[in-house]
């Protein structure tokens, strides 16, 4: 049996173990995935303690990922250009590799959902992503990979989003204050506020003009984020379940040689099950 978690502050509320044993019983494994409260003073050494005594792999949450990007040995190229990880991989000898799977799950579920509401693809839109923390890092550059025409980072603090921005040579991408957000295809909220139960202020028109607005957290009620985007005209109002699930099944791959499990079938799953409690 292979052993699995989930670091993260606060995790009584994560999927992720559910999500991965949903994976695992695609494909007949076994395994044991927990969740792991941690600290960031406490994180280095509850890492090193969970691969020392046999564990295999771990996913990293929130506010975890730009802290696990500096303790691991390898990094993946994605890991790399975000400067933040949320899958570990133990190698043996106390080496660990860093991958940062978040940017390709919010792709691939995106995709999905411009598809079923028949406005597209990623490819030539205009996106505005909010926040420039850990979660906002591992997605700028699988979403410039994916085709978007300009993507905007706004963060509170101006110098954290052009921090980012520069890790990049990307004409396409640029930085900009809460106070001077454009117009975009695409809204994508990346910040804590929903963590928090805090509403960012936003000019209404922004809703109106977007095809899809998108909120990185994910729970039983709509976010604060969510309830603006609806309240205010977008038709298309997501939280980020569909991400971690398919973020997660990359992770699995990577855990376990390259099987990819089937993501929609568990996003189906997740769903029913909240609509039935």
């Amino acid at each position: 049996m292979a052993l699995f978690t989930v670091f993260g502050s606060p995790i009584a509320h994560s999927l992720s173990p559910q999500i991965q044993l949903e994976f695992a019983d695609q494909f007949g494994l076994v395994n044991e995935y927990r969740r792991s409260l941690s600290s960031p003073g406490r994180f280095a050494a509850d890492v090193a303690y969970f691969f020392r005594h046999g564990g295999s792999g771990a996913n990293v949450t929130v506010p975890f990922k730009q802290q696990a990007y500096q303790l691991v040995t390898h990094t993946t190229l994605r890991a790399r250009q975000a400067g933040a990880v949320n899958t570990l991989m133990g190698r043996g000898a106390g080496q660990v590799l860093g991958d940062n799977t978040d940017g390709l799950g919010l792709v691939a579920d995106l995709r999905w959902h411009l598809a079923k509401a028949q406005v597209g693809d990623l490819s030539g839109k205009t996106v505005l992503l909010l926040g420039a923390g850990g979660a906002a890092r591992g997605v700028v550059g699988p979403l410039l990979d994916a085709g978007v025409a300009r993507l905007t980072v706004a963060n509170r603090t101006e110098a954290k989003a052009a921090d980012l921005v520069d890790r990049f040579a990307d004409s396409r991408l640029a930085y900009c204050s809460m106070n001077e957000l454009p117009a975009a295809d695409i809204i994508i909220q990346a910040t804590s506020v929903a963590l928090q139960q805090q509403a960012l202020t936003l000019p209404a028109n922004l809703a109106a003009q977007a095809v899809l607005c998108y909120d990185m957290s994910y729970g039983a009620t709509p976010t604060k984020f969510l309830q603006w985007a609806a309240a205010n005209g977008c038709a298309n109002c997501l939280d980020g379940l569909g991400m971690l699930v398919e973020q997660a099944a990359l992770s699995f791959a990577l855990w376990h040689d390259g099987l990819l499990p089937d993501s929609r079938a568990v996003i189906t799953k997740l769903l029913e099950r909240n609509t039935n409690e």
